[in-house]
């Protein structure tokens, strides 16, 4: 993620996944499964899919699309049988990465993660090996331009609903929570009509590293693009400092 402009990065995200949009659906109605099955599919009493909901819209899921998955998954829990997964490791020039999967094939998953680092020039460690180097948080991010709140009125909002802080970057708004006060924080943004441009549960890396090499930056891009295309991967997480585009 970028340290200057994190609401750059967060449209450059959306563009590819409008450009995969079929992946992302793929992988969200996996997500809607597991979390019907572990807590029923109501999502006022069940916060996994109220997650998993909160990230469909983000990703302009239709709600008409989202409800099916959960009637679906409500009426086949018994043939549900993904599983999370955490793989740890770094990437060229000891660059953190993070990569959560949910997979049918636990075997294929670890084969193809492992491969990628590998053609990357990275490698798999054991669990724990990177992850103490990044915070589990609630990330929201606001468009300036959407948002005729002044700083300051903003943070009053937030700070009210629980969020841990409020940064201002060049053309956005960062807000941080812990994981348990994401849904209230999100909510408090909402009722004051301000439209949100990202809003999850992630890792954020406590620091950044910085790459000046270009080998090892083509390396790294190689490893990312080989996850993101992987339909087994959920999330990758690194604390590269990517350059702006």
């Amino acid at each position: 993620m970028s340290g200057h402009s994190k609401f750059a990065n967060i449209k450059h995200k959306k563009e590819k996944n409008d450009a995969a949009k079929g992946k992302i659906f793929t992988i969200i109605g996996r997500e809607i499964a597991v979390a019907v099955k572990e807590g029923g599919p109501d999502p006022a009493n069940n916060f996994k899919l109220a997650q998993v909901i909160q990230k469909a819209k983000s990703n302009n899921m239709p709600n008409d699309t989202i409800e099916r998955g959960i009637k679906k998954a409500a009426g086949d829990v018994g043939n549900v049988n993904y599983s999370y997964c955490t793989y740890e490791g770094y990437g060229p020039g000891g660059i953190a990465v993070i990569v959560d999967t949910l997979t049918d094939n636990l075997n294929r998953t670890a084969a193809n993660v492992r491969a990628a680092f590998a053609k990357g020039n990275g490698n798999i460690g054991t669990q724990g090996c990177v992850s103490f180097m990044f915070d589990k948080k609630g990330q929201i991010i606001i468009d300036k331009e959407e948002c005729d709140m002044s700083a300051d009125d903003l943070m009053m909002i937030v700070l009210d609903a629980g969020a841990d802080d409020l940064k201002e970057e060049e053309d956005s708004f960062e807000i941080l929570t812990q994981e348990s006060d994401f849904d209230a924080v999100l909510e408090a943004v909402k009722q004051e009509g301000i439209s949100v441009a990202s809003a999850e549960v992630t890792m954020i890396p406590q620091n950044y590293v910085k790459v000046t090499d270009p080998t090892i930056e083509k390396q790294m891009r190689r490893i990312l693009d080989i996850l993101e295309d992987d339909d087994d991967v959920q999330a990758v997480y690194h604390n590269w400092e990517e350059a702006d585009d």
